[in-house]
């Protein structure tokens, strides 16, 4: 009779951890645990539970296109990467003081893995992150202008702590996509943090934007306060397809 009444109170006080206590005082019997540490090892499953609830919902709302996580990351094949750096950006400071992450370099070095890894990272420390690539990004804006709502798909770019735009660097904006989304990164500036991975220097920006001058305060805007990785090194895909292709090399890697 208690356990259901423990389980219909933990149902109104919506605790349902709580609810499963069955197990929970199995195991208090058998390690003679004192009141005060079986309720502290209750509350510590309730707290455990609603982390990883929100872990589910933030990861789910970021809406990364691929599991990628820092774990798998091969940062011995970057040179101009200090994986510590990473790792201390993996701590969530940089979004708590409202900084960017830059990663710039050639194609195939692993520039969206690492985005979507500190992405998945910031949804562990409980932020809001939101995924988009730079062309998926405009043609929302697009479609959301043309059917008059632009102003409340702005307002929701408002909320994650964390944007990733990914791919900035793969088509060239005309002068309407360039200034809707200019707007949103700059109404963002100082109100939350991107993350931005990008195959070209800033120098050749004027190459994606028709306007020189906007093309400059974008990147005045995003590199101030930022963290920019050198991601420059031999393509990961090309040398992975290379080594598929070699059966020597293959024979030489299984001997090892």
């Amino acid at each position: 009779m208690k356990t259901e009444l423990i389980r219909a109170l933990a149902k109104q006080l919506r605790l349902p951890t709580l609810s499963r206590v069955e197990e929970a005082i199995r195991e208090a019997e058998e390690k003679q645990w004192p009141y005060d540490e079986f309720l502290c090892h209750l509350l510590s499953q309730e707290v455990a539970q609603r982390q990883e609830n929100q872990l589910q919902r933030n990861t789910q709302a970021a809406r990364f296109p691929l599991s990628k996580g820092l774990d798998t990351f091969q940062f011995k094949r970057l040179p101009n990467v200090e994986e510590a750096v990473v790792w201390q950006l993996a701590t969530g400071e940089f979004v708590k003081r409202q900084e960017n992450v830059i990663l710039i370099g050639n194609p195939g070095t692993g520039k969206t893995h690492l985005a979507i890894g500190l992405g998945r990272r910031m949804c562990r420390e409980g932020y809001r992150v939101r995924f988009f690539t730079a062309a998926q990004l405009v043609i929302e804006l697009e479609e959301a202008q043309q059917a008059n709502r632009l102003s409340h798909l702005e307002r929701q770019l408002l909320k994650p702590d964390v944007l990733i735009v990914d791919e900035l660097s793969y088509l060239t904006f005309s002068k309407a996509h360039a200034e809707l989304l200019f707007h949103v990164l700059s109404s963002r500036n100082e109100r939350g943090s991107h993350i931005i991975t990008t195959n070209l220097e800033f120098s050749r920006w004027g190459e994606l934007f028709p306007d020189a001058m906007l093309a400059g305060a974008l990147v005045d805007r995003l590199t101030h306060r930022s963290h920019i990785l050198n991601m420059n090194a031999e393509s990961f895909r090309l040398a992975e397809s290379l080594q598929r292709r070699d059966p020597a090399t293959q024979s030489k890697n299984a001997a090892s």
